[in-house]
């Protein structure tokens, strides 16, 4: 089948000639002549000249085959047929750490994009402090069980970012292991934690997310909310010690509520290969039911960027500096979250 010739909107068809009123076409017949006298007659009139100053322009017609109410429709018609078009043909790329921009902005993002605006409601607050060109390492907390924090940050920087940034996350071995989830985490650009990867994608420009505390923070019991857990050894300071990027601190409020955990089946979470196995006020007695997270409300807080580049490349191996500054980034979202904390009205509202 051949393509099909797109017209874009808005665009004036050709055959309309230059200077041609809008509305009238050859169908309708010339105009008639009027003698030249007459109107400049007419012209001279002062209640002409009034007339015609106060006659507001006629409106600009919709372009052929586009209704005013089906404008939108269609538009969305042409995406998803273009779309279409580029996953049948291959017209679309994959990087080497199989990361799908194309499937990621068209089709993963709107499946995430409703529990992010209207389950959630999330607030997004300094997405400014991300910078506009090159790498930068966003340093967050993490909580609630499962984790959605990471996918809702991923849209928060998605669809707020002057920019049109996208979040490269870090992930944790679990994530690759698992079937259908390993390849979605692939399309929408995680790639494993570990510093050699970070490193890569940091020089190359990206924005990469990092949560440290990993499964500590995500798994701790619901009396030990927003507590922040160990960052480990600091390890994605070396990293952004050696690619030159600033480090971005980000604290989420509302993640911890969603699963309240209020034990641990060890013996189970042993048996499956888990770090560990919820058990929450829903679950598992609910049975899936409990899977249902609670609808909070959620603010994101992106801190000032914390430079590295004036430190030399070999200060990566200097753990006096990393401990400093691992200590200095997990402080400050510490203190941002205590601080949205205090600000918040209630956990669902």
């Amino acid at each position: 089948m051949a393509d099909a010739k797109v017209i874009p909107f808005g665009e004036e068809p050709r055959s309309r000639r230059k200077g041609q009123r809008p509305g009238r076409t050859r169908a309708q017949g010339p105009l008639k002549p009027v003698p030249q006298q007459r109107d400049e007659e007419r012209d001279q009139r002062p209640e002409t000249l009034a007339t015609a100053a106060a006659t507001p322009p006629l409106p600009p017609q919709d372009p052929p085959g586009v209704s005013a109410f089906g404008g939108g429709w269609e538009r969305r018609l042409a995406h998803g047929l273009s779309f279409l078009r580029r996953r049948v043909t291959g017209e679309y790329e994959v990087d080497d750490f199989g990361y799908d921009e194309d499937l990621t902005d068209q089709v993963l993002m709107s499946l995430l994009r409703p529990m992010y605006e209207k389950y959630f409601r999330v607030e997004v607050k300094g997405i400014e402090n991300i910078p506009d060109s090159g790498g930068a390492l966003v340093v967050a907390n993490h909580s609630g069980v499962l984790p959605l924090d990471g996918l809702m940050l991923q849209v928060a920087v998605h669809d707020h970012h002057p920019a049109g940034r996208h979040l490269r996350l870090l992930a944790a071995d679990l994530v690759f292991v698992l079937p259908v989830i390993n390849e979605l985490a692939r399309k929408l650009g995680h790639t494993l934690a570990c510093s050699e990867d970070a490193q890569l994608l940091l020089e190359r420009g990206e924005v990469v997310g990092v949560m440290p505390e990993g499964f500590k923070g995500i798994g701790k019991p619901f009396s030990e909310r927003y507590k922040l857990q160990r960052f480990g050894r600091g390890g994605f300071v070396s990293t952004a010690l050696r690619a030159g990027a600033p480090i971005v601190p980000c604290s989420i409020v509302g993640a911890e509520e969603i699963y309240p955990m209020i034990g641990n089946a060890k013996t189970l979470a042993r048996l499956l290969g888990f770090p560990y196995f919820p058990v929450t006020p829903t679950f598992p007695w609910l049975g899936p039911l409990g899977g249902v997270p609670l609808p909070t409300k959620w603010t994101i807080q992106f801190g000032e960027p914390i430079p590295t580049d004036s430190h030399p490349p070999e200060a990566a191996d200097d753990p006096m500096l990393m401990f400093n500054l691992t200590d200095q980034v997990r402080e400050t979202i510490q203190h941002t979250l205590y601080k949205l904390l205090v600000q918040r009205r209630s956990v669902f509202f």
